[in-house]
């Protein structure tokens, strides 16, 4: 008779097939043959799963993936080259945090990557530039100028002509006939008309401009109505930073059908694919996305505590002590004006609280001048610690800088518009703040965090992964991978009526080396 001990091994032994074999004594194991499968009907067979067996085939291939697991971009150089190099030295992919850098850094980056990397996979954030078009253009020109040929379009509330260029440079069709794009769009969204928008050929009307305008060549634009905007495409549930607080068991299944939908109507050559993102941070959230078809997956908050993360120790370790009540919403920097919310770690910050009295403060008065007082006085003192007008001078400077003359000639004209930029300023800075371990602002830290955060943290109390020094970001990524396998072997055989011992379907933390030993062996 089988143990309860043995029969948990038995699930955790990822690698081998098992055959559970009910009989009058209990359960007794035994490998699957031809014979014992065919002559008894009282077992429950639990099928091997590994890491590299998990999620898309299609997409691993395009993107020469042994893992379907992404490192997603966290903006300002958070998922900085380090990060992105230990993703692509191990088999899976991420994506540098070009959101809110400039051009030069964006360059240095992409350089340190090439050199870093050769041939590996990796990729580059593009952010939707709502209020600097001009810049978004200039970071797409830079891609290409440099042979970025994956990026990962966050933000968009809209197709803009920046990624359809990007998209569509260089298509061609291969010796075979087969059309190849070069450029790869792996697009992370919320909502379903945005992402009709990306399953769906580059606009008719982009296209036409960018052939008015010498961009593209008119071969370029007829075998670009024969693609999608993007191949990949992210369904973002409740994560950190820009988010819609999606359900995610809402979420996937709708963009899934959606991807069903487009592969109909436009009988594209390669398969569109759907990964999940927000809230994957334990095995059972992986297994999940998995089981509900996820080609990938994607994390965000979890990978900002870890080793490679561009961001100060202080925050990390603010990060590794989260709770999943820990995180609330507050205004956007970069759209701050239309109500845009981020979501953000609120332990051990005022940031959220304070953005949240600056919108407000935009929304009902029209020029800082006519703020009560005490009002003006806390946003100086506490806030921008500095007089309101010095605040907009090194505001009106910085818009100078980025070749931004007419919105300070606007916000010259308009008071509210004024205050809007300095508010903004105040949001944009408290993201640098944080990143650079800025003592004099701990309060006003900007930290974009989801709920996922603190179910890590619970996931890893107790073990080698609970200190943030030790979080080194492919440990935590096979982790959730081995961890997913076991706890889809424990459903396997749920499904089949067995009752398990509760820890059968738990995995705890591994060193990298164990899990490589147990996956291998």
């Amino acid at each position: 008779m089988t143990s309860q001990l043995d029969l948990v091994r038995a699930i955790h032994d990822i690698n081998r097939p098992q055959l559970l074999i009910k009989s009058f004594d209990g359960i007794h194991i035994s490998r699957p043959t031809q014979s014992n499968m065919a002559s008894l009907s009282d077992q429950i067979y639990v099928p091997a799963i590994c890491p590299e067996s998990l999620g898309d085939s299609e997409f691993k291939r395009r993107h020469g993936l042994k893992y379907a697991y992404v490192a997603g971009a966290m903006a300002n150089g958070i998922a900085s080259t380090a990060l992105v190099k230990t993703m692509g030295e191990n088999g899976m992919v991420g994506f540098f945090g070009a959101g809110g850098l400039g051009l030069a850094q964006i360059e240095q980056a992409i350089l340190e990557l090439k050199a870093g990397l050769g041939d590996k996979p990796f990729g580059f954030n593009l952010i939707h530039s709502l209020a600097d078009p001009d810049h978004e253009m200039a970071t797409v020109k830079l891609y290409l100028h440099h042979g970025v040929t994956l990026i990962s379009a966050a933000a968009f509330l809209r197709i803009t002509l920046p990624l359809v260029y990007y998209r569509v440079k260089g298509i061609h069709r291969d010796s075979r006939g087969a059309i190849v794009t070069p450029n790869r769009v792996l697009a992370k969204v919320s909502r379903i008309e945005v992402a009709r928008q990306f399953f769906a050929p580059p606009p008719e009307k982009m296209l036409n401009q960018l052939v008015e305008r010498q961009m593209i060549t008119e071969d370029e634009a007829a075998l670009a109505r024969q693609i999608p905007m993007a191949q990949d495409l992210t369904a973002e549930a409740d994560s950190g930073g820009h988010t819609d607080n999606r359900p995610a068991l809402a979420l996937l299944p709708t963009f899934i059908a959606l991807k069903n939908e487009a592969m109909a109507t436009y009988n594209f050559e390669s398969p569109l694919c759907v990964g999940l993102a927000g809230g994957i941070a334990t095995p059972e959230s992986a297994s999940a996305a998995f089981s509900m078809g996820a080609a990938y997956i994607l994390t965000g908050s979890i990978n900002q505590a870890c080793v490679e993360a561009g961001i100060c120790e202080d925050v990390k370790k603010l990060l590794s002590q989260a709770e999943q009540a820990d995180v609330a919403m507050a205004p956007s920097a970069d759209m701050f004006e239309i109500g845009a919310r981020v979501q953000v770690l609120k332990r051990g910050t005022l940031f959220s609280v304070r953005a949240e009295k600056l919108y407000q403060f935009y929304k009902n008065y029209t020029c800082f001048e006519d703020l009560p007082p005490a009002a003006q006085k806390e946003i100086e003192e506490k806030f921008l610690l500095t007089p309101f007008d010095a605040a907009w001078q090194s505001t009106r400077d910085f818009f100078l800088s980025r070749g931004q003359e007419q919105e300070v000639d606007r916000a010259e004209q308009d008071p509210a518009h004024k205050m809007a930029l300095v508010f903004r300023s105040y949001l944009g800075q408290s993201s640098r703040w944080a990143i650079r371990g800025d003592a004099r602002r701990k309060m006003d830290y900007q930290v974009w965090c989801g709920p996922a955060m603190g179910a890590f943290n619970q996931w890893v109390k107790g073990s080698f992964l609970e200190p943030h020094t030790n979080r080194l970001a492919a440990d935590i990524a096979m982790n959730l991978l081995t961890g997913a396998c076991v706890v889809t072997r424990a459903a396997f055989a749920r499904a089949q009526g067995l009752e398990l011992p509760p820890d059968a379907g738990r995995f705890s933390p591994m060193p990298l080396d164990d899990i490589l030993n147990l996956i291998s062996s």
